[in-house]
């Protein structure tokens, strides 16, 4: 099915994105939506369908729960830089989870 293939992907588009919020909620697949940016960045803005924040400078205090989840995961954050970053260090862990490429400031999705 195409929605698992957007969640094996490193890199999600907008449009991408949209599809697996509308998606989520019309039952057809799970998975966490988790913003990486600070909180004063959340509270400005945040995607609809955000699951959790979970900033980038507490990174060591969470990093263990997400390599041992086994749920279905997409991260993002203000640009891509900081979720790109974030990718690679769970790669190299052997935890493969897409991001928004260009972050919130490229998402034409509903944003709160």
């Amino acid at each position: 099915m195409e929605l698992n293939y957007l969640l094996k992907k490193d890199n999600l588009s907008s449009a991408e994105l949209q599809k697996l919020l509308k998606a989520r909620e019309e039952g057809k697949i799970e998975f966490k939506l988790i913003d990486i940016r600070e909180k004063f960045e959340y509270d400005e803005a945040h995607i609809v369908g955000c699951d959790k924040l979970l900033p980038t400078t507490q990174f060591q205090q969470w990093a263990g729960d997400l390599l041992n989840s086994n749920e279905n995961i997409i991260i993002y954050c203000r640009t891509g830089n900081r979720t790109s970053q974030v990718q690679a260090i769970l790669k190299q862990h052997g935890k493969a989870i897409p991001h928004l490429t260009d972050g919130i400031v490229a998402y034409r999705g509903e944003i709160e």
